[in-house]
């Protein structure tokens, strides 16, 4: 039976630890946190999953919150006036449900369920040091901890990684009591021009059904505002002042919103980032990079979760496929390459939505609230994010796509 080591114990590698276990094999999961930990701490992230990541969970039946997830069931886009009003507004539906579980739900059950089918969790901070000690004892180590100085082991990759710096101040804030949308629910998503970017959408956390507010300041502008923000009750205050200042109508839907829990709340920013797959320890061993370890995206088109559980699903795959050949490391860059293929456009995308948006894109976008198959399609692209290359990101493409469409 080979052994398998995952250092990180979040969705992308608790989620091919499982994998791994259904398919016989020996696997450690290395956490520097308890389950108990987990659950009772911070919010680590927003996660709204997409259909084709729900997909790879229910592939292993590890989708354990299907019933109890409030579903999201559209994506709303909005970009206000000059006058304070909606220059932009339309919705589309997703053609399956999207969903959100909180991570300290969702990471302690899967802990568990790894320690069921017969893996070996072990609390740990692992170091650089440590990694050695695994690699001369396991045929495969995998890095899935996106934190710490594990993860700085692994070099950027200039040529893929377009920026060095944050593009974004980020937030959250979890909420009950907000006003639901009318229709169908949706992330709604509010582009302020200059500004940054404020969505929200349903979500299950540990108190019970909820909304998850996500804000994305422009570094430097006024939704970067969140550096003096001390107490859970300041972060709820400064949250209402942002959508008061810049999205009134949101505002009105938050009249009645207080905090999920003390701990619901969360501020940060990071470079988005690509990191060349393979970290070479002093030994000569190699250890390969998961998720968010080499592929991380800002927060801007809700793909973090999504590219996690495809990576885990991805190196599934190219695992089983190895059968009992080493896991050198020209075995390591092929795997990520394999799964770099799909997440390369997640990235494209993710990155172009940082920059000034192109008069393509605003032309697409505003064409969107008259021509629902538009409207669609873009909406959907959040499921997959491949279908954007050759119409959304593209200039030439989109004008032939507007064409045949307002035809």
């Amino acid at each position: 039976m080979r052994r398998i080591l995952i250092v990180g114990a979040g969705q992308s590698g608790l989620h091919l630890a499982l994998g791994l276990l259904r398919n016989g094999y020996d696997v450690t999961v290395v956490s520097n946190r308890t389950p108990e930990d987990i659950a009772r701490g911070r919010v680590t992230s927003s996660q709204a999953m997409f259909d084709m990541a729900l997909a790879h969970e229910r592939a292993l039946d590890i989708d354990l919150w299907g019933d109890a997830a409030p579903p999201i069931e559209g994506i709303q886009f909005t970009v206000p006036g000059p006058d304070g009003g909606r220059a932009v507004d339309w919705a589309a539906r997703l053609r399956a449900p999207a969903r959100s579980v909180d991570q300290r739900i969702k990471m302690p059950a899967w802990l568990a369920e790894v320690e069921r089918l017969g893996g070996k969790i072990v609390i740990h901070d692992a170091t650089p040091a440590d990694l050695e000690v695994y690699a001369a004892q396991y045929d495969l180590v995998l890095v899935a901890a996106g934190k710490g100085t594990i993860s700085s082991l692994f070099e950027r990759d200039a040529a893929r990684s377009p920026y060095e710096a944050p593009q974004r101040a980020l937030a959250l804030t979890y909420v009950n009591g907000l006003a639901p949308r009318p229709e169908y629910s949706a992330v709604c998503f509010n582009l302020v021009p200059g500004v940054g970017e404020y969505f929200v959408f349903p979500a299950l956390t540990r108190t019970g059904p909820c909304e998850i507010m996500v804000f994305e300041g422009v570094p430097g502008g006024p939704m970067d505002c969140w550096a003096d923000v001390r107490t859970p009750t300041e972060h709820l205050e400064r949250s209402r002042w942002v959508l008061s200042t810049f999205l009134p109508w949101e505002a009105e839907r938050c009249a009645g919103v207080e905090l999920t829990d003390e701990l619901g709340v969360l501020s940060g920013r990071f470079a988005p980032t690509v990191r060349r797959p393979v970290a070479t320890l002093p030994s000569g061993a190699a250890v390969l990079g998961v998720a968010d370890v080499v592929v991380l995206n800002d927060p801007i088109t809700g793909q973090g979760a999504n590219n996690a559980a495809k990576c885990a699903a991805s190196y599934l795959e190219s695992i089983l496929a190895r059968g009992d050949e080493p896991y050198d490391a020209v075995w390591m860059e092929s795997a990520f390459e394999r799964y770099w293929a799909d997440a390369r456009h997640a990235t494209e995308w993710t990155n172009a939505l940082l920059a000034p948006p192109e008069p393509h894109m605003l032309e697409l976008l505003g064409a969107a609230g008259g021509l629902p198959d538009v409207a669609s399609r873009f909406v959907n692209g959040f499921n997959d994010p491949r279908d954007y290359a050759e119409w959304f990101l593209d200039p030439a493409g989109a004008r032939d796509y507007l064409a045949r469409s307002a035809g």
